[in-house]
């Protein structure tokens, strides 16, 4: 253990015993890898999570679904229950939402990627995701992380806005200490002064969390850059620093999505970005996670 693992767990903790044990590097120092079907978090392939921002209807899911499979890509991401700043926007399609990823996922042969946002919808959200997402607004909302600890499936854990990576560590914790190894954490840019883009994309932090964790790490650069054009670049960057995967949104008709259509790429976009990646993978040793059956009879889909 380095000293700035030692004594970043210590701070975390007020100097007290460290809070996040399970979590620490020195815990499993080979890395953890966490099995979802037949996908992979933490091994030698860069996972790629694709998907819209929010569910709007069993159509565009399946829309989305089958061009995602023929890009080989194994895991989509939906929004069910969305928590929007405003009262006033687009608020998800509840637990509909959950029901149709699992019937699009099913019949693409996807796994599907939902945010939980609250303890009562632990159960509907257990049923029908495969791996359930803990947002940046609840990364702290520990009696949620206890529940979702107690469901043994896959988490996906979002750093806070406004979290250190310690605090972010400590969050993990709970569900580590709750009984379930099954923990991917998530960067999706943290706030600052800076109004350019949505978020600041903690680039360095996936470095450090990967000295100071064993946990496996994806990033989302949609949520950090809050607008699509500069998407492509923070992806590349997130895999040439070590991601383990990374999260994208995506939707056939950006402008017009009910949820934050500016920060989503068309699918030709995501297209486009996959040679890139799986090149940067490459020269580091690793693969782009895609199906390689069905991307290879892929072809470039036409611009909207």
């Amino acid at each position: 253990m380095d000293r700035h693992e030692e004594s970043g767990r210590e701070a975390a903790n007020g100097g007290d015993a460290p809070c996040y044990r399970l979590a620490a590097r020195s815990a499993r120092p080979e890395g953890t890898r966490v099995r979802v079907g037949e996908v992979e978090f933490g091994g030698d392939e860069v996972v790629l999570i694709a998907g819209p921002c929010a569910v709007e209807s069993a159509e565009q899911l399946d829309e989305i679904a089958s061009r995602l499979k023929a890009l080989g890509i194994r895991v989509m991401r939906g929004g069910a229950f969305k928590p929007r700043t405003s009262p006033y926007s687009f608020q998800g399609l509840g637990a509909d939402g959950y029901r149709m990823l699992r019937q699009a996922g099913r019949a693409h042969g996807l796994l599907v990627v939902s945010e939980v946002l609250g303890e009562r919808h632990v159960e509907a959200a257990a049923e029908s995701v495969d791996i359930l997402q803990v947002g940046s607004r609840n990364m702290q909302n520990f009696a949620l992380l206890k529940e979702l600890a107690a469901t043994g499936k896959p988490v996906l854990l979002k750093r806070g806005m406004s979290a250190t990576c310690d605090e972010f560590l400590c969050a993990a914790e709970y569900l580590l200490a709750g009984g379930n190894p099954r923990v991917i954490l998530c960067e999706r840019g943290i706030r600052t002064f800076e109004t350019a883009a949505r978020n600041g994309l903690d680039i360095a932090a996936v470095p450090v969390l990967r000295r100071l964790s064993h946990l496996p790490l994806v990033v989302d650069p949609s949520h950090a850059a809050g607008r699509a054009d500069i998407i492509p670049d923070l992806a590349k960057a997130a895999v040439a620093v070590g991601a383990d995967g990374l999260m994208i949104e995506v939707h056939p008709r950006p402008h017009e999505a009910r949820s934050d259509g500016q920060q989503a790429l068309r699918l030709d976009e995501l297209a486009e970005l996959l040679g890139p990646l799986a090149a940067i993978a490459r020269a580091l040793g690793r693969r782009l996670g895609i199906d390689e059956r069905a991307a290879g009879a892929r072809r470039p889909a036409a611009r909207e």
